[in-house]
């Protein structure tokens, strides 16, 4: 999955790139005046009304680009992990002390029991 967030990050990034250069290129509805003065696009690569067309037709798609990768990496990253069925799940023993089960309590004559309050066994009662 990580391939794919790479690659949709990159096709934006380029999107994006491409959408600030085309807009850039294109003339204002202002530029009209200067074509009166000598800079018209009448010699241009796609003829006097052609490049417009196109460079706003490019500019659409690319933008329209750039908005499905978005809408991709918010989905991609609105992937929640999994819960886990236990709060005990993910939690391990500690090193050197044995797998004890939850519900069985410690023995009387263990570290846990000693020095806790615990009655002492039958057998160590001074007669």
């Amino acid at each position: 999955m990580s391939w794919l967030t790479n690659m949709l990050m990159i096709v934006q990034v380029l999107s994006a790139l491409g959408v600030i250069v085309l807009v850039l290129m294109q003339h204002g509805k202002g530029a009209d005046m200067g074509a009166a003065f000598g800079s018209g696009s009448s010699g241009s690569l796609f003829g006097a009304t052609g490049s417009a067309n196109f460079l706003s037709r490019t500019t659409g798609g690319l933008a329209t680009v750039f908005f499905v990768t978005t809408l991709a990496l918010a989905m991609l990253a609105n992937k929640r992990p999994e819960a886990p069925a236990s709060i005990m799940q993910g939690v391990t023993q500690p090193a050197g002390q044995p797998a004890q089960p939850a519900d069985v309590p410690p023995a009387a004559g263990s570290a846990a029991g000693a020095g806790s309050g615990a009655s002492a066994p039958v057998s160590d009662v001074p007669k």
